[in-house]
């Protein structure tokens, strides 16, 4: 079975940058898209970043110019390279992935159990 273990989370103060990691665990194959929410408390998940099988890349417009996402296919990995955190990046960091399994679109998606980035000073 497929498993998302996310690590590099932490305490940091405003200013500073974290590099969050997601390594799946029991994969065969690569996966398609991957990406990076978040969820802060009183707030719904959002996404952060996502990047494509082929290298692609969008960002929440919150955190553009500040976060890169990047990936390694071999290894079936997904980094999230944060600087200049703000008290607003304070949130629950969750790895996701998903391979698509039809023609019509159909998707198998996996959730990481999530790591705390709490920014204060």
């Amino acid at each position: 079975q497929v498993h998302l273990v996310e690590s590099g989370g932490g305490l940091v103060q405003p200013g500073g940058s974290l590099r969050l990691s997601c390594a799946a665990t029991g994969s065969t194959r690569r996966f398609d898209d991957m990406a990076w929410y978040r969820q802060a408390p009183g707030k719904q998940r959002e996404l952060v970043a996502a990047i494509s099988s082929g290298g692609m890349s969008k960002y929440e417009d919150a955190v553009k110019g500040r976060f890169t996402i990047s990936r390694d296919n071999a290894k079936k990995t997904v980094d999230l390279q944060m600087i200049s955190l703000k008290p607003e990046d304070t949130a629950v960091y969750y790895c996701y992935a998903e391979r698509v399994v039809s023609v019509e679109g159909g998707r198998v998606r996996y959730w990481g159990q999530g790591t705390q980035v709490t920014v204060s000073s």
